[in-house]
């Protein structure tokens, strides 16, 4: 049901692509349930003249900074999101080294049946 965006600095090596794509994807299993293989996660690099995020605005943010915007099913509660922001942050930090101040998300919540996963079916419309 996640559908994931990440945008990182053009520096992001292949490795910590792979990483923060396993490290977003298995938040996203633990903490939400996604299914297995609900794995629809895109990562684009940008040049540091296509990439503005702002180094000060709430916490001071390096020039790692990464966004991760993921489009996932409504309903959850603020207490599970606060736990996902913490695991993927936590996460994204164990595994690359990034600071948890670097890890900007976004989770823009849709209704099941805003889904087609192929086929011209509406697989989560009741």
């Amino acid at each position: 049901m996640p559908l994931v965006r990440v945008d990182v600095p053009e520096s992001t090596t292949a490795a910590h692509k792979d990483a923060i794509a396993d490290g977003i994807y298995a938040a996203l299993h633990s903490v939400f349930g996604a299914p297995n293989g609900d794995k629809f996660i895109i990562i684009n690099s940008h040049d540091p003249a296509n990439l503005y995020i702002d180094p000060h605005y709430f916490v001071d943010r390096s020039e790692r900074a990464i966004i991760i915007q993921i489009t996932l099913n409504a309903g959850r509660s603020v207490e599970l999101k606060k736990e996902f922001y913490r695991t993927v942050a936590d996460g994204l930090q164990a595994a690359i080294g990034i600071r948890t101040e670097d890890v900007f998300i976004n989770l823009v919540e849709v209704p099941k049946e805003n889904w087609s996963f192929g086929g011209g079916i509406a697989q989560y419309a009741d």
